[in-house]
């Protein structure tokens, strides 16, 4: 068990150190990539949350 633990906070170590190191990098197109890519996750959030809502419905009514 003491070793996992281990294991595990040592990937999160090196997880976090990448992390820091990735985020250092700047995007200079980000502000126009920015209104692209607000559109496509505002369209998948409300595709997931209707095709949720008619699995949902249908989960109800069949039982």
């Amino acid at each position: 068990m003491y070793i996992a633990i281990v294991l595990v906070l040592v990937i999160l170590i090196i997880a976090l150190v990448g992390t820091l190191m990735i985020t250092r990098k700047s995007d200079e197109k980000y502000s126009e990539s920015t209104r692209k890519n607000t559109t496509n996750l505002t369209l998948i959030y409300v595709v997931v949350i209707l095709l949720s809502l008619i699995a949902l419905g249908l989960y109800i009514n069949l039982n």
